[in-house]
């Protein structure tokens, strides 16, 4: 029978296997003793033979579970003995080698951001994650019928829609304001959540850095000093900037800021799209509605706001192809950032 050539087979490896390690052991486990194991399949397809060659393929197959299981036993006595006699031992201490860890690709990212702006006198401020509609959206100056109010981009609390897992850290922004009266700088880093599908160039929740200025006189050229600053800093004293007309409700007026590609210098290449530019945040004038929001005279006061994805930093720096490589928590991934401790 073909069942019974099979377990014969099975037999006359299970005799000439030679196990030497702990590891080829369990290679041993699992190959013949483990749930999917091939002693569970035979016993499995056992069932199915022919009543009249029942006893014949059983006997042959009770030899092969009976020697598997001695083999293993036999082995895994010795591999689990402790030298006794080498009383230098302790074994209280852990095994070795220790395995050290890694900072997060996000979080080195982040300390740096936060590190540059803090040389210029820029203080760390934080919010909470869940907030009112007030904070993220109506002090900001979204209208009412603005679509990022919409469950397709808005993750809302069911049971109180003026509830909701924040968009952006600006909201972070009003409350400081709210609280404490110019002169502001702040920088604000911190998990926003956006009803997007996931892929490898979009998540539902990613990490966003954002910066406030306020005092008086503060104007456009000192946004573009600060961020050319930072440009620099972060990539390199040879990234230029530009700043091209956007538009976002909180801020008048507003630009996108792109760098020279680091990659071909500014020539063109298939990462920057052969433009030489690569978009890294949006930035502005805040709006004097939102200054007026919180109790500020946009008559005595000005400032500029500006915001960047960490995630997109990340990117640019490590070549990251695949956002959701930074929330799977794969080893083999994170332990590519281990010299960055």
């Amino acid at each position: 029978m073909f069942m019974k050539k099979i377990i014969e087979e099975l037999l006359e490896k299970v005799r000439n296997t030679n196990i030497q390690t702990a590891e080829e052991l369990e290679a041993f486990r699992t190959e013949f003793l483990s749930k999917k194991g091939k002693l569970n399949e035979l016993f499995e397809e056992f069932k199915n033979i022919p009543k009249e060659a029942k006893k014949e393929v059983g006997q042959i197959l009770n030899v092969l579970k009976n020697e598997v299981n001695s083999k293993y036993e036999e082995h895994k006595k010795k591999f689990q003995s402790v030298n006794t006699k080498n009383e230098n031992i302790d074994l209280t201490c852990p095994p070795y080698p220790v395995q050290l860890g890694s900072r997060h690709p996000i979080s080195i990212v982040k300390n740096e951001i936060v590190e540059i702006f803090e040389r210029i006198g820029f203080v760390v401020s934080e919010g909470p994650e869940i907030e009112d509609d007030w904070h993220v959206f109506t002090a900001l100056n979204f209208p009412f019928d603005h679509p990022a109010r919409d469950m397709q981009d808005t993750f809302f609390i069911r049971r109180n829609p003026d509830i909701l897992l924040r968009t952006h850290t600006s909201s972070v922004q009003i409350r400081e304001m709210e609280k404490n009266k110019p002169p502001l700088r702040i920088i604000m880093p911190g998990r926003v959540y956006r009803n997007e599908a996931i892929s490898a160039r979009a998540h539902c929740f990613f990490h966003q850095i954002e910066g406030l200025y306020i005092d008086k006189k503060v104007s456009f050229a000192d946004l573009k000093q600060t961020l050319f600053y930072f440009a620099q800093q972060m990539f390199g004293e040879n990234t230029n900037i530009r700043l091209r007309p956007s538009y976002f409700p909180f801020t008048e007026p507003s630009a996108e800021m792109d760098i020279s590609c680091n990659l071909c210098g500014g020539t063109g290449c298939a990462f920057c799209k052969y433009t030489g530019w690569v978009e890294i945040l949006g930035c502005g004038m805040v709006d004097p509605n939102v200054l007026e929001n919180c109790n500020i005279s946009s008559k005595e006061y000005s400032g500029f706001a500006f915001g960047l994805g960490i995630e997109r930093i990340a990117n640019l720096k490590y070549r990251v192809n695949d956002i959701r490589l930074f929330s799977e928590n794969d080893i083999r991934f994170l332990k590519q950032f281990t010299s960055a401790l």
